[in-house]
C-alpha cells in the first residue's frame, strides 16, 4: 500500500494553472438574485487577465483565476464595484478573521432587515386590513378609507423601508444590467405613483396597499432567505469550532499561552488532560491517550507516545505530553479540510448553468412582459388602475432569487454534511457527477484489504506429539529469527508472537536469502523460514502432511512459509493480507444502490480471487500493473459506464484520474485530498455508498429547488399579466418562492448518508 499522498500547496486550479495563474477570492456584498451572480460573472469575465470566474449566491463570494502579469486582486475588486457592487479580497492568512467578520456582518444584515420589515409591517397593516374589509365586507373605521391617510402610511414604506431596492436598481440601472432591484422598485413604484396621482389629480381608486404590502412581504423574504442562508454553513461553522482557540506554548523556557493562529513550526506545545490539540505535530515528552473521532470515526482512544504524531482538534483524554509543532496555520489537517470544503462550496455545478443561462435574460424578459400587459390593458379597457394591477403583478412575481439560490444553498448543505460524515467532496461538479456512477472499481492492497500482511493459519506435522505446544515453539523459534529481518512476511510473524505473548529470543546470527527466506541461530538451533525450494537446497525433507497444508494455504491465495530447525521441517505458517471488517458490508451496500463492483490488483489471479470471494465481489482484473490500471478504467468507461474509482491516492494515481469520480481513502492523519475528487477521512468503505446516496439526495434536492423556482415564475407570469393575479398575492409568492428554495435545500442537514 502506498502512503497517502499529503495535501499540495497550489495558487491555482485546473488545467490551465501554473506559474502565471492565480486565483482570488472575493467577498461580495448587495448581490439579490441570479441576475446580479451573471452579472458580476459577466463583469469579470471580461476584465483583462481573468481567465476564469464563478459567483456563489449562497456564500455571497466570488471566485476567480487570473494572470498576476495582467491584473490583481484590487483591481479585481474595483471591476466589481464598477458592476454596481461591494467586494474585498479574502485571504487565506486572514481568513479566520475574515469568517468571523462575515458572521458578523451577516448577522448586522439581519437585524437591519428585521427592523425595516418591523417598520413597513407596522405601517402597512391598517392599509392591508383595509384591503381585507373590502374582501370580506366588514366595516373600519372611515380614517382608513381617506386617500390622504393612506398616503401618509405608504410614503415611508416605500422611501424608508424599500429605499434598498431604488439604491440597488440605480447601480444596476448604471450598469446596464437589470436585476431584482429593479423589478421590485419599478412594479412598486407604478403602483405607488398611480395611487398618488388619483389622491391629488384623478380623485379615483388608489392602490396604495400593493405597493406597502408587497414591499413588506418581499422584505419578510429577505429577513427569512438571510437567516435560512446563515444556517447552510453551520456544518462549516462546526468544522471551524473544532480548534481550540489557545495553545500552551514553552518559550524562553517559560510556558505561555498564546491564541493558536500564533503557533509556529518548531514550538514545544503542553498539552493537558481533556484538552483539545492545538495544531498538528509530534510528541516529545509523554504518554497519553487520544480521541482521533473527529478524524477516523474510531470510538476508541489511540495510546500515543513520544515520536507518534498527534492532529490539531483531536482531543487529549489522559495524562499530559509536550509535542513539536510540524504543520501549523493553514497546513494542519483541520484547516485544509475547512478550505477543501469552502472551496467546494463556493463552486459551481454543471447543472446551474441552466439557470446561470436563463438568470441573464430573464430581467429584460419580464420586463417587456410587463410592458406588454400595461399596455394591452390600456388599449382593451382604458382603465390606468387595471393596467397598473397587471404590470405591477408582473414584475413582482417574476423575480429570479429562487433561481440564484436553487442550487448553491444544496451545494452548501451537500458538501458540509458530507463533511460531518467524513466525505470531503473537491467541487460541486463531483458531487453532481457521483450521482451518476453506476461502477465501482476498488483497488485491493491498502483499500479492499488492509494492505499488511497478516499470520493466518498455522499447521504442523502429524507425528506432532502436542499440537498446541509444537505450534507455539514453531512461532517462538521463526520469530526470533524474523526479529532482524525488514521483510512484511517476517514483521507479520513477530507480530503473532507478540500478540500471543511468546517470548522471543536474540539470534546470534542471522541471514536474509532474497526470494527465498531467512536462516538464523537462535538458542543454539539453525533456523529456516521460507520456501520449499530454500529447504530443499538445505537439505531438508518436508513431511506429506506438512506439504499438504502449504497447497491447501496457497489454494486459498495465502502466502505459506516453511518452518525447520536443526535441519527437521516444524510445519508451515500462513500469512495473507486480510481483509477489512468493513469491506463485506460496504459491497453489500454498493449493491444494493445498484452499483457494479469490479476489484482490480496486481496481485496474482488466485490469490485475486480469494480475496474477491470473502467480499462477494464477482468481477475481478487481476495481474494488472501500476500503468494499466488507466487504461483498465478508460475501458470500462468505453462501455458507457460511469466509473468511479477507489484507491489509495498515490499507486492508483493514474487511475483516480482516468475515473469520472476518484475516490481516495484516508488513514489517521495522512488524508490524501490531492489525490482525487472526494476523499473519505475515515478509510471506511462503507462511505462509498455514503458519498453516492449523498449525491444522489443532493441531486434530487437541486432538481426539486430548480422545479419550484421555474413553476413560480412558469405559472404566475401569465397569470399577472392577465390580471388573475393581485399584486399582493404576488409579492408573497415571490418573497416565499426563495424561502421555500433554501428550506427545501436545509432539510439535507438531516439527511444520514449512511443509512
Amino acid at each position: 500500500m502506498g502512503e497517502p499522498v499529503r495535501p499540495q500547496q497550489e495558487t491555482g486550479s485546473g488545467e490551465e494553472n501554473d506559474a502565471a495563474t492565480d486565483v482570488a477570492v472575493l467577498a461580495l456584498s448587495g448581490m439579490t438574485c441570479a441576475s446580479c451572480v451573471a452579472r458580476v460573472e459577466r463583469a469579470l469575465r471580461r476584465a483583462p487577465g481573468v481567465l476564469d470566474a464563478a459567483v456563489n449566491l449562497a456564500t455571497e463570494r466570488a471566485t476567480v483565476r487570473y494572470s498576476p502579469d495582467d491584473t490583481s486582486p484590487a483591481d479585481l475588486v474595483r471591476v466589481v464595484q464598477d458592476a454596481g457592487y461591494d467586494a474585498r479580497e479574502v485571504r487565506d492568512e486572514d481568513s479566520g478573521a475574515a469568517r468571523d467578520r462575515e458572521q458578523r456582518q451577516r448577522e448586522a444584515e439581519i437585524r437591519r432587515q428585521r427592523s425595516l420589515f418591523v417598520l413597513a409591517a407596522a405601517f402597512s397593516l391598517p392599509l392591508l386590513s383595509l384591503m381585507l374589509s373590502h374582501l370580506f365586507g366588514a366595516h373600519l373605521p372611515p380614517l382608513l378609507a381617506n386617500p390622504l391617510f393612506q398616503f401618509a402610511l405608504a410614503t415611508p414604506v416605500q422611501f424608508v423601508a424599500g429605499w434598498q431596492f431604488y439604491s440597488g436598481a440605480y447601480a444596476a440601472l448604471r450598469a446596464r444590467s437589470p436585476n431584482m432591484d429593479v423589478l421590485v422598485a419599478l412594479g412598486t413604484t407604478a403602483a405607488y405613483g398611480f395611487s398618488v396621482y388619483q389622491t391629488f389629480v384623478g380623485r379615483g381608486h388608489v392602490y396604495y396597499e400593493s405597493s406597502a404590502v408587497v414591499i413588506t412581504l418581499v422584505l419578510l423574504g429577505r429577513l427569512l432567505e438571510a437567516r435560512a442562508k446563515g444556517r447552510t454553513s453551520e456544518a462549516m461553522r462546526k468544522l471551524m469550532g473544532l480548534a481550540p482557540r489557545a495553545a500552551h506554548v514553552v518559550r524562553g523556557g517559560q510556558e505561555v499561552d498564546v491564541p493558536t493562529e500564533d503557533v509556529r513550526a518548531g514550538d514545544i506545545v503542553v498539552v493537558r488532560p481533556g484538552e483539545k490539540i492545538p495544531v498538528d505535530g509530534v510528541i516529545a515528552e509523554g504518554t497519553s491517550v487520544v480521541d482521533e473521532s473527529m478524524l477516523t470515526g474510531e470510538s476508541i482512544p489511540v495510546e500515543k507516545g513520544p515520536g507518534d504524531e498527534v492532529t490539531g482538534a483531536t482531543v487529549n483524554r489522559h495524562g499530559s505530553f509536550k509535542f513539536r509543532a510540524t504543520r501549523v496555520g493553514r497546513d494542519t489537517v483541520l484547516s485544509q479540510i475547512v478550505r477543501m470544503v469552502e472551496e467546494a462550496q463556493g463552486s459551481k455545478a454543471p447543472i446551474q448553468r441552466l439557470a446561470d443561462v436563463v438568470a441573464g435574460y430573464f430581467v429584460p424578459a419580464v420586463l417587456g412582459v410587463a410592458l406588454v400587459a400595461l399596455l394591452s390593458w390600456l388599449v382593451a379597457t382604458g382603465d390606468p388602475g387595471r393596467a397598473f394591477f397587471a404590470f405591477t403583478a408582473v414584475l413582482v412575481i417574476a423575480c429570479p432569487c429562487a433561481l440564484g439560490l436553487a442550487t448553491p444553498t444544496a451545494i452548501m448543505v451537500g458538501t458540509g454534511r458530507g463533511a460531518e460524515a467524513g466525505i470531503l467532496i473537491r467541487g460541486a461538479e463531483h458531487l453532481e457527477r457521483a450521482h451518476r456512477i453506476d461502477t465501482v472499481v476498488f483497488d485491493k492492497t491498502g483499500t479492499i484489504t488492509k494492505g499488511e500482511p497478516e499470520v493466518v493459519g498455522e499447521a504442523v506435522g502429524a507425528a506432532a506429539p502436542s499440537p498446541g505446544a509444537y505450534v507455539e515453539e514453531m512461532l517462538r523459534l521463526a520469530a526470533s529469527g524474523e526479529i532482524r529481518s525488514e521483510h512484511p512476511l517476517g514483521a507479520s510473524i513477530v507480530r503473532r508472537a507478540h500478540a500471543l505473548g511468546i517470548a522471543l529470543g536474540e539470534p546470534s546470527s542471522f541471514e536474509a536469502v532474497p526470494g527465498k527466506g531467512i536462516r538464523a541461530q537462535v538458542d543454539g538451533r539453525t533456523v529456516l523460514v521460507g520456501t520449499p525450494r530454500f529447504l530443499e537446497e538445505a537439505g531438508v525433507d518436508v513431511p506429506q502432511g506438512v506439504e499438504e497444508a502449504r497447497r491447501d494455504m496457497e489454494k486459498e491465495g495465502k502466502t505459506a512459509m516453511l518452518v525447520a530447525a536443526d535441519g527437521r521441517t516444524l510445519g508451515v505458517i500462513a500469512v495473507a493480507d486480510t481483509v477489512k471488517e468493513t469491506s463485506r458490508e460496504a459491497i453489500r451496500a454498493l449493491r444494493g444502490l445498484g452499483v457494479e463492483v469490479v476489484m482490480m490488483t496486481g496481485d496474482n489471479e488466485r490469490t485475486a480471487q480469494a480475496i474477491a470471494r470473502q467480499v462477494s465481489i464477482e468481477k475481478v482484473l487481476a495481474e494488472v500493473l501500476p500503468g494499466d490500471k488507466a487504461r483498465e478504467v478508460q475501458r470500462l468507461r468505453q462501455e458507457g459506464r460511469v466509473v468511479a474509482m477507489v484507491g489509495d491516492g498515490i499507486n492508483d494515481a493514474p487511475a483516480l484520474a482516468a475515473a469520472d469520480v476518484g475516490i481516495a481513502m484516508g488513514t489517521g492523519t495522512d488524508i490524501a485530498m490531492e489525490a482525487a475528487d472526494i476523499t473519505l477521512i475515515r478509510g471506511d468503505l462503507r462511505a462509498v455508498a455514503a458519498a453516492i446516496r449523498l449525491s444522489r439526495r443532493t441531486m434530487t434536492t437541486i432538481r426539486q429547488n430548480l422545479f419550484w423556482a421555474f413553476i413560480y415564475n412558469i405559472i404566475g407570469i401569465p397569470l399577472a399579466a392577465l390580471g388573475l393575479l393581485s399584486p399582493v398575492i404576488a409579492g408573497a409568492a415571490m418573497a416565499f418562492s426563495s424561502v421555500s428554495v433554501v428550506t427545501n435545500s436545509l432539510r439535507l442537514r438531516r439527511f444520514d448518508p449512511s443509512r
